[in-house]
């Protein structure tokens, strides 16, 4: 918090700035099958974590991840996750964001 004036600010550069780096460092998609792939049999073949992990660009935790995964699961592919099943299929989700696109001052219960 800084204060200014008769003004409390609670903008902390230092603490927003670092919070914007280490988002930007993030990465949010998945690895393609093929890269992990790659990994799999570049451990196979006998190389270690830290070179995979230089040489293919990818953190050496994630390497570590992807092969306790094929370990544990005897493939790379993306397996599926927890959760409730979606209540709408593609097709009703497209028709309601139709209809609403139409009307957007539709009711819940008129829909």
């Amino acid at each position: 918090m800084i204060w200014k004036g008769t003004h409390l600010s609670i903008y902390s550069p230092t603490v927003d700035s670092a919070c914007q780096s280490k988002n930007q460092a993030m990465r949010l998609k998945e690895l393609s099958v093929e890269l992990r792939d790659r990994i799999v049999s570049r451990h196979r073949s006998g190389e270690g974590y830290q070179k995979m992990s230089a040489a293919l660009k990818v953190p050496k935790n994630t390497v570590a991840s992807i092969i306790l995964k094929w370990k544990k699961f005897g493939t790379t592919k993306t397996l599926p996750r927890a959760g409730r099943p979606a209540k709408l299929s593609n097709r009703g989700r497209r028709a309601l964001v139709r209809e609403v696109t139409k009307n957007a001052m539709v009711t819940l219960t008129e829909l």
